[in-house]
């Protein structure tokens, strides 16, 4: 039997296909202004038994295509746990909020805290920051890890970091160090956040983000801990609820 995941965060939505335990099919879009019919689109074609759906936009897809829905958080857990067996800690840092995770040996959630009030520690953050220093995001956290000098970036509100950030470029300063700067905001705000939860190794690092090398190797520096990344970082929740879809039919 097929079992379908699909992952409807802010800003991409993601789709995992299993032919029972096989991962056979995965895909991405953006979200766009209409997530609903990004929805239909990745579905086009794609022949199912049963889908279950998680993230931003779960409870729309719930009523649109009366499907069941789990939480991010329990997703995360499952998907990560079957990437990583024995996973103990999980960080997911997304287009628009981040979250840690801690589980048991048995992949069940302890405990979480999740940033979802503010773009501050987010991939939306990283992305205005790098367009305001002109770059694209793969070269954003790769000339982080050149600059000579680290920046403290005093501001994590987003509009104050741009206006910080747009301030400092006119003193002259380089944008690589500037980079390394912000960087280090957004690791020093998740590292607090994981603090808080656990950073009980293994550690797994996933969403969007976890493709920023910069901030997996600052990360590492902080909390004094080895920081593994999935293959495909960003299709962990819908892993998770694709497997959570198989087991509702066992």
């Amino acid at each position: 039997m097929r079992f379908a995941g699909i992952d409807i965060g802010s800003r991409t939505i993601k789709l995992v296909l299993l032919n029972d335990k096989r991962m056979v099919l995965n895909k991405r879009v953006d979200s766009g202004v209409d997530p609903m019919g990004r929805a239909k689109g990745i579905l086009d074609g794609v022949a199912y038994d049963r889908i279950m759906a998680t993230g931003y936009g779960r409870h729309l897809f719930e009523l649109s295509f009366d499907s069941p829905v789990v939480t991010e958080i329990k997703a995360y857990a499952i998907g990560a746990a079957a990437i990583f067996p024995g996973v103990r800690t999980i960080l997911d840092i997304g287009g628009q909020d981040s979250k840690a995770i801690a589980v048991n040996g048995e992949g069940r959630v302890t405990k979480f805290e999740m940033n979802d009030r503010c773009a501050a520690g987010t991939g939306k953050f990283l992305e205005i920051m790098a367009n305001t220093l002109g770059y694209n995001l793969d070269e954003f956290g790769l000339d982080a890890l050149r600059a000579a000098k680290d920046i403290r970036i005093s501001n994590m509100c987003t509009v104050f970091a741009e206006s910080e950030v747009t301030s400092l470029l006119a003193k002259g300063e380089d944008r690589q160090d500037i980079a390394l700067g912000l960087h280090r905001s957004v690791v020093r705000r998740v590292a607090g956040m994981l603090k808080r939860v656990s950073v009980e190794e293994p550690i797994v690092f996933a969403g969007g983000v976890a493709r920023n090398v910069s901030i997996r190797r600052l990360l590492e520096e902080i909390l004094e801990k080895t920081i593994m990344v999935p293959e495909n970082p960003q299709i962990v929740g819908a892993y998770g609820a694709a497997l959570l879809a198989r087991k509702k039919l066992s």
